[in-house]
């Protein structure tokens, strides 16, 4: 397994990260099958958050006693200084560990959340002081918009950034790693499969892989997937694999979709689950969890075309901060759907 030095932070880790979100979905004894195999198989990067279910326990009772052997990431989303301080002793309880590599701010997407954050009574302050007594090694971000993600990384010094980067998401790419490269900040890539939908896992793997990212970051929660996810990282991505690759994922970001979050539709359609894969959908297919998941939504289409509410001004497309004609491009998909 190829490794990377984690941006200005030194860490050494290996190039292909394990997400341990999906550990809430399999029993205790599964979860530490797995996570000893991913060791094992040379993968260092364990990534989890106090929101992930009982993720940081399994974590935690699973691979405590090989702690040495990876660095450890977890996330608080509390916003203000007394509960992110509380999450994260939690956290470090529930992992069985007096230190925690990287505590990460979770899932920043809004102006104001990243200044409560940053405020006197600030999640950030939690943090800091817990990093001063020894507790955490570095502090870091996540969120869904690449372009705010920029700056804040220019406003305080964190020392990695956690965001989206797949074929059909390389937003990032434009929007925040060149910010990142300049200020020396680790850079962890999730989302390579973009969740459940894309079904060429080699080709969407390596596409993340080829970037300049320090880490790609996967949902594991099998052997069989460790595996599967080793495998499609094995060997140097050349330069012209590369180009390939990129040619490959052409015109699949029409969408416009960065996953913010800030839409959402009166009648359930998933707004992003359905933008992101959709050019995807059209020329490779999905993987069968994330046709099941397209389906859900592609049933409501029409009443979202005929929606009173949503006549004259979309309610999605009123709150998406990229202006993005989300209606008309759900017309379009109606007209795919109609057209198979």
């Amino acid at each position: 397994m190829k490794r990377n030095i984690l941006g200005r932070t030194g860490l050494e880790v290996s190039h292909l990260g394990f997400g341990a979100m999906r550990l809430q979905g399999v029993s205790e004894q599964e979860a530490a099958r797995v996570l000893h195999h991913a060791l094992d198989r040379g993968i260092t990067y364990i990534d989890t958050a106090a929101e992930y279910g009982d993720s940081e326990e399994k974590v935690g009772r699973a691979i405590a006693a090989r702690r040495a052997e990876y660095v450890l990431a977890t996330k608080t989303k509390k916003r203000d200084y007394a509960a992110a301080k509380a999450e994260i002793e939690n956290s470090l309880r529930l992992l069985k560990t007096d230190y925690i590599d990287i505590i990460q701010i979770h899932y920043v997407n809004y102006v104001q959340e990243y200044k409560q954050v940053k405020g006197p009574e600030g999640a950030l302050r939690a943090a800091e002081e817990l990093k001063a007594k020894g507790y955490i090694g570095h502090i870091g971000i996540t969120g869904h918009r690449p372009e705010l993600l920029a700056r804040w990384l220019k406003d305080y010094p964190f020392d990695t950034v956690l965001f989206h980067l797949n074929m059909a998401q390389p937003f990032a790419e434009r929007e925040l790693m060149p910010t990142a490269l300049e200020e020396q900040v680790g850079m962890i890539a999730m989302k390579p499969l973009s969740g459940p939908f894309f079904s060429h896992v080699r080709e969407a793997i390596r596409y993340s892989a080829g970037s300049s990212a320090h880490v790609i970051l996967s949902g594991m929660k099998s052997v069989e997937e460790v595996d599967m996810n080793l495998a499609a990282m094995e060997g140097d991505i050349t330069p012209e694999e590369r180009q390939s690759l990129l040619a490959l994922a052409e015109g699949l970001d029409a969408h416009g979709c960065r996953r913010c979050n800030y839409c959402s539709c009166p009648l359930g359609i998933r707004i992003p689950d359905t933008l992101i894969p959709s050019r995807y959908r059209e020329r490779f297919g999905l993987l069968e969890a994330g046709e099941q998941l397209w389906e859900k939504s592609a049933a409501k289409f029409a009443a979202c075309l005929e929606h009173e509410r949503c006549r004259e001004k979309p309610l999605c497309e009123q709150a998406c901060p990229y202006h993005l004609p989300i209606q008309e491009e759900i017309r379009r998909l109606a007209q795919v759907q109609i057209s198979r």
